[in-house]
């Protein structure tokens, strides 16, 4: 049987999953690297602890992730390999297929999220070098928001920006393609067409609303630091923020994109960590730890009741991601003043971790649904092969 293999690279990581290549798509192997270049731990299906690697680049975190997908790959050749792109512009709409037209294409993206695409940029292309002759196909995450209203993609600065692609395209885009799929497995057809709102909380954190299985409107906008604070990002700021820092700091263009990036936050607010579970065990005795969690929830739960306007009410509440899947404090404190709009919590559903978190008498219906971005890509690939098989 065929295998599909799904590669996800980001700034300090990479991480690869194996997939049959027949319907259903199911799980055969994962594998990942984490903390690439500094201290590389290697983690696999196979083992419930991590084990330290030499991995110091990409490069080598690739290759080591091959060795142990080897035995594997032997009994289930790879048909295709998807890879996710995490900014694909206005250029890339749709799973595309990686040539070095298309990733000189992409390079020009770099400008606008320069933390994500450089990795993946690298990675197709060092995938390309292993696998010669097997399909390669790019997913990217914006491609689930390309069609939003035009009043949510807009930028209100001058319009000649608008016409060099300055827009509002929103990210997570594969994980939220992949909650809605499995909303409407468990949940059926109708409640994954109701007005629905999505909320992504990991490292990287964002909110999405969709409507008739479509998307409405998101919190993040041109880039991926845009939007709530995140583990070590800013979300958005008062663009006077650039004018102030550099009159009183002399912050250059390269130095504010670091700060923003990687030093604000939750990093930024508590001034010790960017770790939402050690932030949530010391924030009784530590003010700035507390005060990072309270800022946290409090964006979060504003964008909840901001997106309900667009949508114009809400059905179905779902959190996903390593934070809005793990801590049942988080989602209560996010959904404790939003009785208002009929989501109330459960809290021994809510403590219990299960996958309904809503009270029976709540007219919204609250979920925890644990989020595959592997899987969307696997399944988009396959699809995308498929097609191509038949023209």
């Amino acid at each position: 049987m065929a295998s599909i293999l799904t590669i996800n690279a980001g700034s300090s990581s990479i991480k690869a999953a194996l997939f049959s290549a027949e319907e259903p798509l199911q799980e055969l192997f994962v594998a990942s690297i984490e903390d690439i270049g500094t201290s590389p731990t290697l983690y696999t299906s196979l083992t419930s602890k991590g084990d330290a690697t030499d991995a110091q680049s990409h490069q080598q975190a690739f290759k080591a992730i091959l060795q142990c997908l080897e035995p594997i790959i032997h009994q289930h050749p790879i048909a295709a390999v998807g890879h996710r792109v995490v900014h694909g512009g206005e250029m890339f709409t749709e799973p595309t297929a990686i040539t070095v037209t298309m990733l000189d294409q992409l390079k020009t993206l770099k400008t606008i999220d320069p933390n994500h695409l450089p990795a993946a940029i690298d990675s197709m292309t060092l995938s390309q070098q292993v696998f010669t002759g097997i399909p390669q196909i790019a997913c990217f995450d914006t491609s689930f928001f390309h069609n939003i209203p035009l009043v949510a993609q807009t930028i209100a600065l001058p319009r000649i920006f608008r016409e060099q692609g300055l827009r509002r395209y929103g990210f997570h885009g594969l994980s939220y393609t992949y909650l809605l799929r499995n909303f409407a497995q468990h949940e059926g057809e109708a409640a994954a067409r109701g007005k629905v709102i999505m909320a992504h909380l990991g490292s990287g954190a964002s909110i999405a609303a969709t409507t008739d299985g479509q998307a409405v409107d998101m919190t993040m906008g041109l880039s991926p630091t845009s939007g709530l604070m995140m583990s070590t990002r800013s979300g958005d700021i008062d663009p006077g923020v650039v004018e102030f820092l550099h009159a009183v700091k002399g912050i250059t263009i390269p130095e504010f994109s670091e700060i923003v990036n990687k030093q604000s936050g939750l990093l930024g607010v508590s001034g010790t960590t960017a770790d939402m579970h050690w932030l949530l065990q010391n924030q009784a005795s530590d003010p700035r730890a507390a005060e990072a969690v309270e800022l946290f929830c409090y964006q979060a739960r504003k964008a909840i009741g901001s997106l309900s306007a667009a949508l114009g009410g809400i059905n179905s509440l779902i959190f996903s991601g390593g934070i809005g899947e793990r801590s049942a404090e988080i989602r209560e404190r996010i959904c404790r003043d939003l009785q208002y709009l009929g989501v109330i919590i459960d809290p021994a559903r809510n403590s219990a971790g299960d996958r309904l978190i809503s009270a029976d008498d709540s007219s919204v219906g609250v979920h925890v649904i644990h989020t595959n971005e592997a899987y969307t890509i696997a399944h988009k690939t396959f699809d995308f092969i498929c097609k191509q098989s038949k023209t």
